[in-house]
């Protein structure tokens, strides 16, 4: 369990801390992500996806519903924009930041393909942790346009972060 905090808890908690705003809210966050990561542990799948996604996935749905839970949307975006950019507690492995350098460029270049429109969409849902019905609230525009650029923009995300070496084996 040391050795996955190590490695994911940096992450983990700037997830949380971006949704949050609040130092406190996050590490608090962090320490119940790790307590179902321990509790669901048997549950991971390796073939779904890496140890770092899982966790930080964790991460962002514990986040998400704190949020919710504390309403304060205005407060929270204040919040942020006043906080210091989260520093990982370990330095992470040279080649583990290399792919995760590579994966953020990769993630930043697909989102700039985006129309605006579905761009905003795709950064208030995940970065933000606004529901679809939130973002329409926010932006103006009704339910049924925020739920179609949704869907657009994941679709051209999906097939704009393709790895190429998975597509040399179909």
């Amino acid at each position: 369990m040391r050795t996955v905090y190590g490695r994911c808890s940096g992450r983990a908690w700037a997830v949380a801390l971006r949704i949050l705003g609040s130092r406190a809210d996050a590490e608090e966050v962090l320490q119940e992500t790790f307590l179902e990561v321990w509790r669901r542990a048997r549950e991971f799948d390796p073939s779904r996806g890496g140890l770092e996604t899982w966790v930080t996935t964790i991460a962002r749905t514990r986040s998400i519903d704190r949020r919710r839970s504390l309403g304060t949307v205005a407060r929270i975006a204040e919040d942020v924009a006043h906080q210091p950019p989260p520093i990982s507690a370990a330095p992470p492995d040279p080649s583990e930041a290399a792919v995760l350098g590579q994966d953020r460029a990769r993630v930043a270049a697909a989102l700039r393909e985006l129309p605006p429109d579905q761009r905003t969409v795709v950064e208030l849902a995940y970065f933000e942790g606004l529901s679809q019905r939130e973002i329409s609230e926010r932006t103006g525009d009704p339910l049924g346009t925020v739920k179609t650029r949704a869907r657009l923009a994941l679709e051209k995300l999906a097939t704009l972060l393709v790895d190429p070496s998975a597509q040399e084996w179909e």
